[in-house]
């Protein structure tokens, strides 16, 4: 895959989870992805990926990620990013900053995702 095609697929990957499409999402991982995130722990497999996308987008309803500064070096893609979310249930306001790295496999699947976060 080239800069461009990786650089393309991290920002869909970023539109669907705006979108809330967890559907659309899972199958943008390889069958044996790994999601990595300071604030959720590690997931592996599509499944357990999408389980957990499910969880979040239910407790966070409208959660939405701000990115920038999108970069490709040696198969992996990175960005910044700014989160903001209300939880449902206590209506407390979530803030996070920080960076994602996605690698992805020839195939276009990601295999890898890492999400290094700090609250705001």
């Amino acid at each position: 895959m080239t800069r461009i095609e990786s650089i393309e697929l991290a920002r869909a990957y970023v539109a669907l989870s705006n979108a809330h499409r967890v559907e659309l999402i899972v199958p943008m991982f390889a069958a044996d992805a790994v999601y990595t995130s300071s604030a959720v722990g590690e997931f592996v497999g599509p499944i357990a990926i999408g389980d957990m996308m499910q969880g979040f987008f239910a407790r966070y309803p409208d959660v939405f990620w701000l990115t920038e500064n999108f970069r490709y070096d040696n198969g992996r893609v990175t960005f910044d990013f700014g989160l903001q979310a209300t939880a449902a249930d206590s209506g407390e306001h979530l803030q996070r900053q920080g960076a994602e790295h996605i690698e992805f496999d020839r195939h276009g699947l990601i295999r890898r995702l890492e999400v290094n976060a700090v609250d705001s």
